[in-house]
């Protein structure tokens, strides 16, 4: 065994045992999923009597990196044994780390298996490079924390995908647009002389599911981001990262020759302004050797782009990307739309993309929305996935609940994420298989809250990205298990209710807020809360009138031949599926279709009867869901326990307000009465349309 350590490394083990470790109070949230709680009955004492110490060897050279994970083991070990810190005896399992090269950025994963070093009984964590023992360390801990017995584990991971990225809709200011977890975790104003401890705990946290690319950034970019004092701020976040395997990525604003540049124009055909952004990716590449590349949101909301000088979005990435070379990459995102297109919006993104393929630099990947609307709690896939063979794909998903609550209550998106990963696009495969070579891109959702994500459940989400991005193959299932077990209670009954809690919580903020394909119905500006009476705002499709169309004789929007015909952007047998509505599967029949109010649909029931039952189901089944959580009353620790039922308390008075503002308008349309059965409206319309929330977040 090499055991050579230098003065650096060693104080890089300590400085990582010290800034990465659990708070004075640990029930905060703060830990996440890496709370290494003691493990209990049998469990425990099949670990201890594996492992009564800690002993973590290294075979080979040392890097900052493996520091990094040798205390993680020795740390997560201890706790998990219930050990305040490594106890040291002579009989134990030593811990091997046996890692290959230092530089590499653990693509090929890892291995895991109990063997005999030295004639001694050892557990070997093998990878051909240090971050993916990296990967493995945490990945042993993982499977310990869900009590699986040390000299059992046998695991062999490599990522299927291999850009694994968060991105930061953070401003520098500190503010981050859609966020509602607090203030950004990057302090740009003391960069680079002061780092914030938390911005180490938060590396540790992604490379503990595998993430390995930040974009820190607002795609909404400030152009003064490209500045010299700016590069230095952002490599001193680059250096800290870099021992836990992520690269950082820069929003990049399209007009910087213009905004910062000094030239007369940011045209992507002019010398001088592919000179200029060569010249500016030189010296980026100077302060930061491994940068991963630039995002560019172009010519959609108001943002410059390649398209104000008559240029395709190709010719504006392809530009970009020959002044990275091959040192990065671009990522083009495909969320556009104009303010001068009658078309359906949904439409606009493959309408404009879908001729570019076979068109983009082979470093320019394009960054593609999982549904062609915005982050609506559902939309079938996008059509561009399996639309565009010859251009590299990756999958953008919103991890911030923008218009899933904002924060309130429970929201697990990995069924969402799945119902998009899984989907078969009739072009190619699944929307994973698609994407799976390039990746996918998730809007963060972490601020200063000190439970990093505004409620405790959110960090299920994050989590979730991370655990689907390693393996799109996982299940919800498993990884609710899995964060469950981590998080808050490992006894089999407790986990799978709260699991069960989990996986039907993103379909309940359907009912009640979109239910039966409708979209897009959140309140204008804060995207809080019901408004689907709003008509009058200056662009037709920023009005939820546009997306509903509910009039006296029915509800939802045409998309078939007869209407928009968006449906022939997707693989004829795809749009067969949804072309009729009496075969449609009912969770896309608004989407895709305008039914009259006394249709029956399936299950026999008219629009009108079935619409009115959905909001009464979200609401029986978030009573239900509170009434279960207080059934852990003592099993959960007390602080975190009273959280979520505040949580949980302000999700059913938000799901009756959508309930009775949403029937209220439905009924001023229609002019039909409330189905039998149902509860009265408390309030008028009018009294709804009154609200106003100049308080909300992420205004």
């Amino acid at each position: 065994m090499m055991r050579g350590r230098g003065l650096v490394n060693r104080l890089a083990v300590i400085a990582a045992a010290f800034l990465a470790a659990a708070p004075a109070c640990a029930e905060e949230g703060y830990a996440l999923w890496l709370r290494h709680a003691p493990l209990e009955g049998e469990a425990l004492a099949v670990l201890r009597a594996a492992a009564p110490i800690v002993p973590v060897m290294i075979d080979g050279p040392d890097s900052p990196t493996l520091a990094i994970a040798e205390d993680e083991l020795r740390r997560g070990l201890a706790g998990l044994q219930g050990y305040e810190r490594p106890r040291l005896t002579r009989d134990s399992v030593e811990i091997v780390l046996s890692c290959g090269d230092e530089k590499g950025d653990g693509a090929a994963g890892f291995a895991i298996a109990p063997e005999r070093v030295d004639g001694r009984p050892a557990v070997v964590i093998a990878a051909e490079d240090h971050v993916g023992c990296l990967y493995g360390s945490f990945a042993l801990l993982r499977a310990l924390g869900q009590g699986q017995p040390l000299g059992e584990i046998r695991l062999t991971e490599a990522p299927a995908m291999p850009l694994r990225m968060l991105n930061h809709w953070d401003n520098p200011d500190g503010t981050v647009e859609r966020g509602y977890a607090g203030r950004s975790i990057i302090d740009w104003w003391h960069l680079p002389e002061k780092l914030d401890p938390r911005l180490i705990d938060y590396a540790r946290a992604n490379a503990s599911i595998g993430i390995n690319a930040i974009a820190v950034n607002n795609v909404n970019a400030r152009a003064f981001m490209l500045e010299p004092r700016y590069i230095a701020k952002l490599a001193r976040l680059a250096d800290a990262w870099r021992p836990y395997g992520i690269r950082v990525f820069l929003s990049a604003r399209f007009s910087a020759p213009k905004d910062i540049g000094g030239l007369a124009t940011a045209d992507p055909l002019a010398p001088e302004v592919a000179e200029w952004w060569k010249a500016k990716a030189d010296e980026i590449y100077a302060a930061i050797p491994d940068f991963g590349g630039f995002l560019v949101k172009a010519n959609s909301e108001g943002q410059p782009g390649p398209q104000d000088y008559g240029r395709s979005h190709a010719v504006g990435a392809n530009m970009l990307a020959a002044a990275l070379g091959d040192r990065g990459t671009v990522i083009w995102r495909a969320f556009v739309y104009k303010v001068d297109d009658s078309t359906d919006r949904t439409m606009q993104a493959y309408a404009e993309f879908q001729s570019l393929d076979g068109q983009f630099a082979e470093n320019v990947i394009v960054q593609i929305k999982n549904g062609p609307l915005d982050f609506q709690p559902r939309e079938p896939f996008h059509p561009l996935f399996g639309a565009m063979p010859e251009t590299r794909l990756m999958l953008e998903a919103q991890i911030t609940r923008e218009y899933l609550g904002q924060a309130s209550g429970i929201a697990y998106l990995a069924p969402l994420w799945k119902e998009v990963l899984d989907a078969d696009t009739g072009r190619g495969g699944t929307v994973a298989q698609i994407v799976s070579p390039v990746g996918m891109a998730g809007v963060a959702n972490v601020g200063s809250d000190r439970n990093w994500t505004g409620t405790h459940f959110d960090a299920a989400n994050w989590y979730a990205f991370g655990r689907l991005a390693w393996d799109p193959s996982l299940t919800a299932e498993q990884i609710a298990r899995e964060w469950t077990a981590q998080t808050f209670v490992r006894a089999e009954t407790p986990r799978e209710h709260i699991a069960r809690m989990m996986l039907v919580s993103r379909e309940t903020v359907v009912r009640y807020t979109s239910p039966l394909g409708l979209t897009h119905l959140m309140g204008t500006g804060h995207h809080y809360g019901p408004a689907p009476w709003v008509c009058d705002l200056e662009r037709p499709d920023w009005n939820p009138c546009y997306y509903h169309r509910a009039d006296r004789k029915g509800i939802g929007f045409d998309r078939t031949a007869a209407g928009s015909n968006a449906l022939v952007q997707y693989a004829p047998e795809v749009a067969a599926g949804w072309a009729d509505p009496a075969t449609i599967d009912d969770k896309y029949l608004l989407w895709f279709h305008h039914v009259p109010w006394d249709r029956r649909i399936k299950g026999g029931d008219t629009l009108w009867e079935r619409l009115t039952a959905e909001y009464a189901w979200a609401e029986i089944g978030l009573q239900a869901r509170m009434r279960g959580w207080e059934d852990l009353r003592g099993q959960i620790d007390a602080e975190r326990h009273a959280a979520v039922a505040a949580d949980m308390a302000r999700e059913l008075k938000d799901a009756r307000w959508w309930r009775d503002a949403s029937l209220a308008y439905w009924q001023s349309v229609n002019g039909l009465p409330l189905p039998a059965g149902a509860r009265p409206i408390p309030e008028s319309l009018e009294a709804y349309k009154a609200r106003t929330f100049p308080e909300a977040p992420g205004q």
